[in-house]
Order: structure tokens, then C-alpha cells, then sequence
């Protein structure tokens, strides 16, 4: 089954440190282990992005937030659960990831993916992975795999072969930013 392949071909790359490229529960995204800083560096190189602008991790469940971040998520998940959209939620006060994919000011937005590639994935790899928009810097992120840039193509390690054909535009996440207060700002919609 293709998908069985897809997933042990990136746990591979991922495992190695590679990049790989795959669909995400919102747009395709260029992955890798996000504790591991020189994979991450890959991922800054191939996008042309300064390492100054920080990128998302994607993990399977709640019960993984708790391993990447010290702040307390109590209310979150239920407003979350009101979204009809997946939802990134930046945290404050990250801990055990690749100190690249954590921002200047100590936060990570960190994503509970649905689709069931991306959870499987996660959970057999056993760590948050990085998920970035798989287009260059400063240009617009592509809406299906068709409108990748060659250039990135060409830059990965793995492009998944799931989800491929797929022609109906994908949009990002909505983005919240979860307060020291335990309260919330809605940054996108």
C-alpha cells in the first residue's frame, strides 16, 4: 500500500536527519525532526529564510504539547475543538526542540494535526516534526502539490507520493497565541 510506503520511507529521512516533503492537515510542508538543529538548518537553507524567523511543529495529540512546552494548556483545547479549521497555537516557554525552530522570544506554535498521513507519521516517529510552508521565502505557499517550485522539489530528501493529486487549493492555519494568563489572542483566522 502506497501509504505504508510513504511512511517508512520518511521515518527513514527523518531518522537520518533528511527532509522530507509532505501534505500536511493544511498545505504541503517541508518536514524534519524538529529536535534535531541541523536538519532544521537544512529546511532554513532550502526555504532561503533567515534562521531568524521561527516555523511550526506539528505533533499527533495534547498529551505531546506537554513534552515541548513548560506553560500550562488547560483551556485551549476546548476552544480549539470550536475551530472548524486546524489551528496553531503559539506557546510560550518551549523546551526540548532544536533551540532553531524555537523563536527569539522563547515561544513555538505548535499544530495537533487531523490527517491521518501526518498522525501516523508522528506517532511512529515519536517526535514533533517541523512543518513549513514548502515554497521559497517571500514567495506565496503553494495551494497543491502541482504549484511546488521545482527548486524545492529538487532540495528534499523524500516527496511523499500520498495526497499528490489532489487539485482543491489548500489554505494555512488559523493562529492563536496562548497567554501567560492562560488567555488567548486570535492572530489569523
Amino acid at each position: 500500500m502506497q501509504i505504508d510506503d510513504d511512511i517508512d520511507n520518511c521515518l527513514k529521512v527523518l531518522n537520518e536527519g533528511g527532509i522530507i516533503l509532505y501534505p500536511t492537515d493544511t498545505i504541503w510542508g517541508l518536514g524534519c525532526d524538529a529536535t534535531n538543529e541541523k536538519a532544521v538548518a537544512k529546511i532554513f537553507k532550502i526555504k532561503k529564510r533567515s534562521d531568524t524567523k521561527s516555523m511550526i511543529i506539528l505533533v499527533s495529540n495534547e498529551t505531546q504539547i506537554r513534552n515541548y512546552v513548560s506553560q500550562k494548556t488547560p483551556k485551549i483545547f476546548d476552544f480549539i475543538k470550536g475551530i472548524n479549521k486546524p489551528v496553531t497555537v503559539i506557546y510560550n516557554n518551549a523546551i526540548n526542540l532544536a533551540s532553531n525552530v524555537i523563536a527569539e522570544d522563547g515561544s513555538v506554535g505548535i499544530r495537533i494535526v487531523d490527517e491521518p498521513f501526518c498522525k501516523r507519521l508522528i506517532d511512529l516517529f515519536g517526535k514533533p516534526i517541523v512543518s513549513t510552508s514548502s515554497n521559497i521565502s517571500g514567495y506565496p505557499p503553494p495551494a497543491i502539490f502541482d504549484d511546488i517550485d521545482i527548486e524545492i522539489k529538487n532540495s528534499v530528501d523524500y516527496i511523499v507520493k500520498y495526497r499528490r493529486d489532489e487539485t482543491t487549493p489548500s489554505s494555512p492555519s488559523a493562529v492563536i497565541k496562548m497567554n501567560d494568563d492562560y488567555s488567548f489572542t486570535v492572530l489569523r483566522n
